[in-house]
């Protein structure tokens, strides 16, 4: 069974930094594409960075670029997302998910979710 639990989301000021955490279980990081998604309250779900499956390649929404950053740990099989300059506009909550940025259509193998907020 897919299992994917975030972690480390929270209340940042414009500007700030936070780490977020994915701890997958039920299958293999590597051998897996695997992708960020947010959802502001009201709107769409927005793809964000995707990491690919037996290669260290990313890519990002222009929103993100440049301040973000997806990485992953294969050995304690965990996802994470380096996020800095936070902008209010960044608030949502985010997701992390099984598969590539068709899992923003299908939302298909998604965590539960990790509230972040940017704010004064």
């Amino acid at each position: 069974e897919v299992q994917l639990v975030e972690s480390g989301g929270g209340l940042v000021q414009p500007g700030g930094s936070l780490r977020l955490s994915c701890a997958a279980s039920g299958f293999s990081l590597g051998m897996n594409d695997m992708t960020w998604v947010r959802q502001a309250p009201g709107k769409a779900p927005e793809w964000v960075a995707s990491i690919y499956k037996f290669t260290t390649f990313t890519t990002y929404a222009d929103s993100v670029k440049g301040r973000f950053t997806i990485s992953r740990d294969i050995a304690k099989n965990t996802l994470y997302r380096q996020m800095n300059s936070l902008k209010p506009e960044d608030t949502a909550v985010y997701y992390c998910a099984k598969g590539g940025r068709g899992v923003v259509v299908s939302r298909t193998d998604w965590g539960q979710g990790t509230q972040v907020s940017v704010s004064s």
